[in-house]
């Protein structure tokens, strides 16, 4: 913790004298960023240093297991932080980011243990779904490589939970918002993306497009009925 306390204190003698016009900015400006991370709470993953964002960048929830659940009418955290980023702060991305290595989905994949932690087994249970398709869809799998296989199931899973949001539907409908599937690999210092046209994930490159869940598309029902008639 001492370790800790004296980082605050390069922080305030430092790095904020470093980049006081920004602050000074944002505290007279206030927030704007266009972009929500969904990740992990694992200390491994940090969503700013990931994508090198600067303050103001990156609108970030936290959780166990990078889950999202399916829109309710009980109040919660992550439903709570995704309609206020995408109604008040109007972001136009959001990336929904899962890593290797992860313990959630170690629990997901072998619950022993979760007896203890009623509240975590409640919370897993959102990714019930990727657990269920690599049992039954990759089988054989044992081990990191189910572990893997579950993260990344569990990723397209949130995202599908996501979509269930009437915020995140409304701006997807409107061609206003375009989801992102990541996967950090911790081992390889790599960033995987998911390509929702293929359903593969793919490394992040500079030279290549950026493969997107979702991309930005406007798409009204009642348009398609009214070409019909």
């Amino acid at each position: 913790m001492n370790e800790l306390i004296g980082r605050v204190f390069d922080f305030e003698t430092s790095i904020f004298p470093s980049k006081d016009e920004l602050y000074i900015k944002l505290a007279t400006h206030g927030q704007s960023p266009k972009t929500l991370m969904i990740s992990c709470a694992d200390s491994r993953i940090v969503p700013e240093q990931i994508v090198q964002a600067e303050p103001g960048d990156l609108f970030v929830c936290r959780n166990a297991g990078n889950i999202v659940p399916p829109y309710a009418t009980m109040n919660g955290g992550v439903t709570s932080t995704v309609e206020f980023a995408v109604a008040a702060l109007g972001v136009t991305d959001i990336i929904v980011c899962g890593h290797s290595d992860c313990g959630a989905m170690k629990a997901l994949s072998d619950p022993t243990g979760l007896e203890s932690m009623p509240n975590v087994a409640a919370w897993l249970r959102h990714g019930s779904a990727a657990e269920h398709i690599v049992t039954h869809c990759h089988d054989g799998l044992e081990g990191n490589d189910r572990v893997r296989a579950i993260s990344l199931e569990n990723i397209i899973a949130q995202i599908n939970h996501l979509r269930t949001h009437p915020s995140v539907a409304s701006a997807i409908a409107k061609g206003e918002m375009t989801l992102h599937g990541w996967f950090v690999d911790i081992h390889a210092g790599q960033v995987l993306g998911l390509d929702g046209e293929t359903g593969a994930f793919e490394p992040l490159r500079q030279d290549r497009a950026l493969p997107v869940a979702l991309a930005a598309k406007s798409r009204l029902a009642s348009e398609y009925a009214e070409a019909a008639e």
